[in-house]
């Protein structure tokens, strides 16, 4: 293989989460058979033409939703992708769901078991942090690994084997670039909380912006305070022509609240990013004062046949599209086309058939770049239109694909 030089407790837990992300900016039918941990498989390519594909997601856990929707969109994408078959060039996919529960240590143990039975192909993957251990372990092993979610810029380009089927922070930021215009001479000011949380987003929009001449301070409030108000009007004060919010946690209906009285919103653009459905009703009513960085929503796509083809078939499983829905429609694409033009047991083969590939996504035109396997998609801005549990996403602006490229970081092998 050549290398490249360089209501309920439920509902709660969904919204803390969704929060979370929203506010981050940095920060998813017969042609499928799920298996159980532990089971007997016959390895990655039987004899009877089958390919075993290893889905290991959080099932369960604090990302159970998110993987909730990355499995329905994967399922989708098969159907799709296959047209119905769940074939492709005489082999039946057959996938083993294993459930990770967002912990890294278990991811390990669950691939570790499928590779160990000859599985050449695993996808998943909801969180970062797991993201970031399955990678080298798919390095190791020579199997391809496309991950879901798991935004971390640290995925892209880590080895050969490892390709992404969602976005990464780096493109949420230039998504809000966009909406600053030309950076050169602007002022931009992250407001956060001084965590570590806090932090990585002041440094991530320095070195993204900054670097396009953007002046970036930041005003950073403990993560104890409840009190926001004295933080919304140090914002104001510093008279910044874009506002980046990164804000995690329960205290965010809070602030969303403090920005609107101060006047924050109506005093220049403020950004932050669209997390799911569950996080619509924090915003209250400043949501329809804020701009959103959007991933996806459903309806982004401008309704294109791809779009279209999830959406139903999500749908008539009893699902409901969402966030991360299209990041498990990729890796499905990603997967067949592997399987199709690289066969059912040679990686080298799969990995050389994703370099590059060009092809009709759920958000549009998407690309596998093949310098470091970064997915090259368009991004969206959006507004919210009406409030509580009535609010939704309605599209402003899109962002071409090239706009919004992270910076190619090859890998070293």
């Amino acid at each position: 293989m050549r290398r490249r030089a360089t209501g309920t407790a439920r509902h709660r837990r969904s919204l803390h989460a969704a929060v979370a992300l929203a506010s981050a900016g940095l920060v998813l039918a017969g042609c499928t058979a799920a298996g159980k941990a532990g089971e007997n498989d016959s390895g990655g390519g039987s004899k009877d033409g089958t390919v075993k594909v290893g889905l290991v997601y959080s099932r369960t856990g604090l990302l159970a939703d998110y993987g909730k929707q990355y499995r329905d969109g994967f399922m989708a994408g098969l159907d799709h992708a296959t047209k119905g078959t769940g074939k492709v060039a005489g082999h039946r996919i057959e996938v083993t769901e294993q459930d990770d529960a967002g912990d890294p240590g278990k991811a390990v143990s669950a691939a570790k078991n499928l590779i160990g039975k000859g599985y050449k192909v695993l996808a998943g993957t909801t969180d970062s942090g797991v993201a970031l251990q399955m990678a080298p372990l798919a390095a190791q092993n020579k199997v391809l690994y496309i991950s879901g979610p798991a935004a971390t810029d640290a995925v892209t380009g880590i080895n050969e084997y490892t390709f992404r089927s969602g976005r990464q922070s780096y493109q949420d930021i230039l998504t809000a670039g966009t909406m600053l215009g030309e950076a050169k001479g602007k002022k931009v000011t992250v407001l956060a909380q001084d965590s570590t949380f806090g932090q990585a987003n002041v440094a991530a929009v320095k070195a993204v912006l900054g670097a396009r001449g953007a002046k970036v301070g930041s005003v950073l409030a403990p993560p104890s305070a409840t009190d926001l108000t004295p933080f919304a009007r140090q914002v104001k004060a510093g008279g910044p022509d874009l506002v980046f919010v990164a804000w995690a946690g329960s205290t965010a209906p809070a602030l969303w609240t403090a920005l609107d009285q101060q006047g924050v919103l109506e005093a220049g653009k403020v950004v932050t990013g669209l997390a799911g459905t569950a996080s619509y009703p924090v915003f209250g009513e400043a949501g329809a004062k804020v701009s959103f960085l959007a991933h996806y929503f459903p309806g982004a796509g401008g309704g294109n046949a791809v779009e279209k083809s999830m959406i139903d078939s999500v749908g008539k499983a009893g699902g409901t599209p969402d966030l991360f829905t299209p990041d498990g429609f990729t890796a499905a694409q990603m997967v067949v086309r592997a399987i199709e033009e690289g066969g059912a047991t040679d990686t080298a083969a799969m990995v050389k058939a994703l370099e590059g590939w060009s092809f009709d996504g759920v958000k549009g035109k998407e690309q596998v770049r093949a310098e470091d396997h970064a997915l090259v998609q368009p991004m969206f801005v959006a507004k919210l239109k009406g409030k509580g549990a009535a609010a939704r996403p309605e599209l402003v602006s899109t962002a071409p694909m090239d706009e919004v490229a992270p910076p190619a970081k090859p890998s070293a092998g």
